[in-house]
This record gives C-alpha cells, structure tokens and sequence, in this order.
C-alpha cells in the first residue's frame, strides 16, 4: 500500500497516523514493523515518531487487513461537477473522512456509494477524493477529485494560490477594524496534540478578515485563507481574543445561544476549471448555524439572497 501525504497528515507522527488506517494492528506491532524496515517513508527506514511532511510517499509492505471503508446511501449536496471533480456541501456535523473510531457516517462513505470506485485514492480508501478538508462541525464547499491526476492538479492550484476558499462566521466581541491581515505560525499544541497553536516554529499561516456587520457584543465576518493550515481560522480569531461563536474547543466559553459547535461555514469557493481556463465561483447561502445566531441579533438574512 502506498500512501503520499499533503496538508491533511502532515505534522502527524508516522505510527500514529498508520495507525488510524489499519484495523486491529496495535500501535507496537506498527512501530515494530517500521522499526523493522517494513515501512519505508521515501524509500528510507523512519523511526516511529518521524514527523509526516507534505509529499511524503510512505509505502507500507505488511500482511494485515485494513479497515474496509463501506459505500452508504448517504444524501450528498452536489453543488457542482464535471469529469474530473465536484463540489459538495458537506453539512455540519459530518466527518469529512472515516477514522479508526467512526468509520461510517462521513463523507467518504457517502461518496463511495455514489461513484464507487472512481474517487482519487493518492491518499488511501480513508480519504477517497479527499484533497482537503472541513472540520466535522464546520460545514460548506469542499472540493472532490474524481481521479489522482485531478487531485495533484488540485494540490498544485491550492499551492499555486490559483483557488480561493471564503468563510462566514461570527465571532465573540467587536472587531474595531474593518479589514485586517492575522499572520501568525501555527503548528500542533504540544501539550494537546488533538489541538493547533500559534506557535514561532509553526508554518506561516495568513488570514485575512473583513468585517460585514458588528453587534453589541459578536462581529459577522467573512474570512479569506491565504494559507490553509488545520483550525487557521479558529486558531487565529481565539489568538486575537475574538474566538468563533461556540467554539469551545478554543475559548468561546459560555455560549449565549445554542447551537452545535462553532459558527463557521465555507460558504464561496472559486477555482480555474481542471486543465482549462474557465473560472469557476460557486457561492452558497448561510447554514442553519449562522441564520439562527444572525436571526437573534436581527440581521436582516435577506441580505445574503
């Protein structure tokens, strides 16, 4: 089995991340196995706690069963598609890809019912067609490669800066500007590795902010990545002391009205047609999330249509 890493497993430990592709296989047996030259990343014997970098090509040549990721017939939003990709809006509280603990449910196994088989797979059945991803409960556009030589085009683009990717949110407090720049390297919290953190030694890591319209005590603002680093945007918005909406995992604390975790949704998306020039830019309409914080403050949503 060979697998290449990008953004989404880079900054992770080599065993650890093994470890959440293969079923029944103990953490030791997999640093036994990469001890023993089993696993090679780059062709070359790591040790277990090697730090995956973007591009790394792991080839993994041991006799164990994998996890079986099952096709489901899960509703899937399909907002735009061709031969080669297609855009989803993938609802808040869906995983974008199965782990060794929730292995149905997400994403992936919604798309596997619906195109089988002819989904990338550059970075394993895990994370079929996944060139990038959203967290559970952040919802909106994600791009979807329909074969590998799509999905490095993507990749390519991404890097390139050729594909723009917007945010809605809310955030606690009043923003006193009305745009600004965060740039702060972010890297994995030491202490809390199911975390990220502005960090001196982290990856350069840019956003971009512009107000659209402030209440008493929270600011509605759409959010452009520059870079896109796992959490950037939570990250950077808690590190400024304006977190995102009933984001807990980062600092909102006490939330003032209910709703599932964190009030953020990728919601404009525009990106060159693969291998030609058309210009593709998709937008959609706010979730349920941002409506019904937006609704309290009386917002007029009408301003969205």
């Amino acid at each position: 089995m060979r697998l290449i890493a990008d953004d989404l497993t880079e900054g992770v430990r080599l065993d650890s991340y093994l470890k959440e592709c293969m079923d029944n296989v103990s953490r030791s047996k997999i640093s036994a196995e990469i001890k023993a030259g089993n696993i090679l990343v780059n062709s070359y014997v790591q040790k277990p706690s090697y730090i995956i970098k973007n591009g790394d090509v792991i080839d993994v040549n041991i006799q164990e069963k994998f996890t079986l990721i099952e096709p489901e017939n899960i509703s899937l939003d399909v907002v735009w598609e061709e031969e080669n990709m297609l855009v989803v809006n993938k609802p808040s509280g869906m995983l974008t890809h199965p782990t060794t603990i929730e292995t149905s449910g997400t994403l992936v196994n919604a798309l596997l019912f619906k195109y089988g088989n002819n989904l990338s797979d550059i970075n394993g059945d895990f994370r079929r067609g996944i060139v990038h991803r959203l967290d559970r409960n952040t919802s909106g556009l994600l791009m979807i490669a329909k074969n590998n030589k799509s999905h490095e085009w993507i990749v390519d683009n991404m890097k390139s800066g050729n594909i723009e990717k917007r945010y809605l949110t809310v955030v606690k407090g009043v923003l006193n500007e009305d745009e600004f720049i965060i740039n702060k390297p972010i890297g994995r919290n030491p202490s809390q590795p199911h975390k990220m953190a502005v960090r001196e030694d982290g990856k350069e890591s840019i956003t971009k902010v512009k107000v659209i319209e402030r209440f008493k005590d929270a600011t509605l603002c759409e959010i452009y990545l520059i870079t896109g680093r796992t959490h950037q945007i939570r990250v950077h918005m808690s590190s400024i002391g304006h977190p995102v909406f009933n984001d807990t995992l980062y600092g909102f604390g006490k939330m003032k009205i209910q709703t599932q975790e964190q009030v953020l949704q990728s919601y404009q998306l525009s990106f060159p047609k693969p291998f030609g020039k058309e210009l593709i830019t998709l937008k959609i309409a706010p979730d349920e999330k941002i409506r019904k914080v937006l609704s309290f403050y009386g917002y007029d949503l009408s301003l969205f249509t």
